[in-house]
């Protein structure tokens, strides 16, 4: 599994900038190997980051190469005041299943709970 996660300083939204960032929003979530995303914002920052979950590197390439995606990368000054994209992969994840999450339920590695044992 990997995630994605777009990390970005608000800008100037328009009216393009919504209806891109919704056909993105579709077209990721209609991607075979999307499990979820997530969103936050740090009140003190006022940074806001999506964290996208993909049970494939390929899943993932498939929305980068989308035309939506090339298109909203190239005209992201114009709505951001800057960003940080980190690729990571996931090695474990663990909970006790009193949250939704998108990786709830997922096996993320063959033996995840070495992963548990290490960090309780």
């Amino acid at each position: 599994m990997f995630t994605s996660t777009f990390t970005f300083a608000k800008g100037q939204y328009d009216d393009e900038f919504h209806a891109l960032d919704q056909v993105i929003a579709q077209v990721a979530q209609s991607i075979p190997g999307y499990l979820g995303e997530e969103a936050w914002e740090n009140s003190e920052t006022g940074l806001v980051s999506n964290v996208y979950y993909w049970a494939s590197l390929e899943a993932l390439q498939a929305l980068m190469k989308h035309p939506s995606h090339i298109q909203a990368k190239q005209s992201q000054s114009r709505w951001l005041d800057g960003y940080q994209v980190v690729i990571a992969q996931v090695l474990g994840s663990h909970g006790d299943g009193g949250i939704a999450h998108p990786l709830a339920g997922q096996a993320s590695v063959p033996d995840g709970s070495k992963f548990a044992r290490a960090s309780n």
